[in-house]
């Protein structure tokens, strides 16, 4: 191996012509079969798959019988000549004239009847995140977070990050993970949101990338109990602002994806369109009668029920908000309406299909006075708020943000059935392994 007459390649470039004619390519055996004196190995790399043959009696002896003694997804080495083969994947392949088994694999353990087992894929997931919908999903996944890094920098946001132990609760306390931190209780951040608060004096509009956790005894299509937060603050802007951002954001991420990851979609059996834009409101009273409509009422006040939000979901086209949520339903830090105490400046960014919420925002309280008789009202240890509350007495303008969950943005422009898929290494109820 190392002869200067090769060029190093991916799977991709060899498919769309841009190396050639004579490769070195690295990647795994996904799949092979022997015809005579031929054998046509399948070869996947993080690019994609390529077709090699490898004929008996080429160029390096031990070609033939390294490819043909090959298993399923053992690492190899090939060098050889590009030609084109409509009948291979692609219109390509690489007449092999080298093959190297670099690390062999023991018998590959999930086969056609395992693949019927979600739970079985899911204990093997360490391995099962190499089929051909598992490598899209994520494509789609870094497609998705690409493209909120561009769209945030366009747009002058400013990349911040914040901690994970933290004190206080941003979204309720029944949701905390706590656990000992030197001697003192901490839990591990459900929310970035009060980070950005502090930062958005300084920085105006900003946005974190990380994880959140919430300890929710969930067991539904949307739920994990540790998933990615896309977050966003922004000072000087009231909560039509914050849906424009929102729904700017969402729009840019399925653009990427449909020019960047269409045969990702196509392997997913996805077909996607771009929403237009703005998209639709609803207020919370006429999701209400809507739902109802539908068979799932829920009274004035309630959060609304996961089936409530799936039936409403499944009666829309395209994504879209649900605003002015009762503050019952809503955390304490909430602006609500003047005329209206009891039903605040939020909206939850919802997606067609049955999907439901992949965005929660809301208009914040920037008054020290209001804020500390919402905490008052709601009987909240005014201590654990310490530092949030002065910042309401330096400066702190109107501001608004929200809060988009990376896997069940993914879940719904893949297509995917379960949040679990949108995960490499999904973390539930009842699930800590891998």
């Amino acid at each position: 191996m190392g002869s200067p007459s090769f060029e190093r390649a991916s799977a991709a470039e060899v498919l769309s012509g841009t190396r050639g004619p004579m490769v070195e390519l690295k990647g795994w055996a996904a799949r092979k079969h022997t015809v005579g004196g031929l054998v046509f190995v399948l070869l996947r790399d993080g690019t994609g798959y390529i077709q090699v043959s490898v004929k008996k009696g080429t160029d390096s002896a031990g070609a033939f019988a390294a490819a043909r003694a090959s298993t399923k997804e053992s690492a190899v080495e090939v060098r050889g000549t590009v030609r084109d083969d409509a009948r291979a994947p692609g219109g390509k392949e690489v007449a092999a004239s080298e093959f190297v088994v670099v690390s062999p694999a023991d018998s590959w353990p999930i086969t056609k009847t395992a693949v019927r087992s979600a739970s079985y894929l899911f204990d093997k997931r360490h391995l099962s995140i190499r089929g051909p919908k598992a490598i899209a999903a994520m494509r789609i996944r870094a497609e998705v977070i690409g493209a909120a890094f561009d769209f945030f920098r366009e747009n002058g946001f400013q990349l911040i990050s914040a901690p994970t132990f933290v004190q206080a609760a941003v979204e309720g306390g029944s949701t905390l993970f706590s656990l000992d931190y030197f001697g003192k209780k901490v839990n591990l951040s459900q929310s970035a949101q009060f980070y950005e608060e502090a930062a958005l004096a300084a920085l105006q509009k900003v946005w974190i990338f990380q994880p959140a956790f919430r300890a929710e005894k969930s067991k539904t299509p949307k739920h994990l109990t540790e998933f990615w937060m896309i977050e966003s603050e922004q000072a000087f802007a009231d909560q039509q602002d914050n849906m424009r951002v929102q729904e700017g954001l969402l729009s840019k991420m399925v653009e990427r994806v449909i020019a960047n990851r269409s045969q990702d979609l196509k392997t997913l059996g996805r077909t996607m369109r771009q929403p237009p834009l703005p998209f639709p409101r609803m207020t919370y009273d006429e999701a209400r009668e809507l739902a109802k409509g539908e068979g799932y009422p829920f009274e004035w006040g309630e959060d609304i029920p996961t089936e409530a939000e799936r039936a409403v979901s499944l009666t829309q086209k395209s994504p879209f908000f649900i605003t002015d949520y009762p503050l019952s339903a809503r955390s304490f830090y909430h602006m609500t309406y003047p005329d209206r105490p009891k039903v605040t400046k939020s909206a939850d960014l919802i997606a067609p299909e049955g999907v439901g919420e992949l965005a929660t925002g809301g208009q914040r309280i920037h008054d020290h006075q209001e804020l500390m008789s919402r905490i008052s009202s709601q009987d909240l240890p005014a201590e654990s708020f310490s530092w949030y509350l002065e910042l309401r007495k330096f400066g702190m303008p109107p501001h608004s943000g929200f809060g988009i969950g990376v896997e069940r943005t993914t879940r719904w422009i893949a297509g995917l059935r379960h949040i679990r898929s949108a995960s490499l290494f999904p973390r539930t109820l009842s699930r800590v392994s891998p």
